[in-house]
């Protein structure tokens, strides 16, 4: 498939993701979305070299999406880069698996937290402005690529850093 061959770079073998996330261990899932479940595992950076946290998500089709979902997903988020969006590290399409793989966010998403008297106003503000930004550069890029509408924003769907930055 041509389409796939831009991508190639950004290919991680199955055999490293089973190893990142214990088999896709129980004690790894970190959430479970529109894609199937999301696990959290140690991973070499292709480009760094570094051992990093990241996010894998695993397509099952049970819940209703497939093979466009998964292309349109790695076409789209390989191409936008901004501070307040989550990177897209790599993907594996290995033994009919289809697999997302991301930054990975520490400390979850925005409505673990909202309800806690931890969570400043400052750092709620913070928080705002940054999805804010990161929803700004989606919808209005300047041109320099294509517009993207999001169509679901909620705070399930805002994550955090170690630092709380959305």
């Amino acid at each position: 498939m041509a389409f796939m061959k831009e991508f190639h770079d950004l290919e991680i073998q199955l055999e490293d993701i089973r190893s990142a996330t214990n088999n896709f261990g129980d004690e790894n899932i970190i959430g479970i979305g529109g894609f199937g479940k999301v696990y959290r595992g140690s991973i070499t950076h292709s480009h760094s070299k570094r051992q990093i946290m990241a996010a894998f998500k695993r397509l099952d089709r049970r819940y209703g999406q497939g093979d466009p979902e998964f292309l349109k997903e790695i076409m789209m988020l390989s191409r936008y880069k901004h501070e307040h969006l989550i990177s897209l590290l790599g993907f594996c399409k290995d033994d009919g698996e289809k697999i997302l793989v991301y930054e990975y966010a520490s400390h979850g998403s925005l409505d673990r937290h909202l309800s806690s008297t931890s969570l400043t106003w400052r750092q709620r503000l913070n928080i705002c402005l940054a999805a804010a930004r990161g929803i700004s550069y989606l919808h209005d890029p300047n041109g320099t690529q294509q517009r993207v509408l999001h169509r679901d924003i909620k705070s399930s769907n805002i994550l955090l850093d170690d630092n709380l930055n959305a």
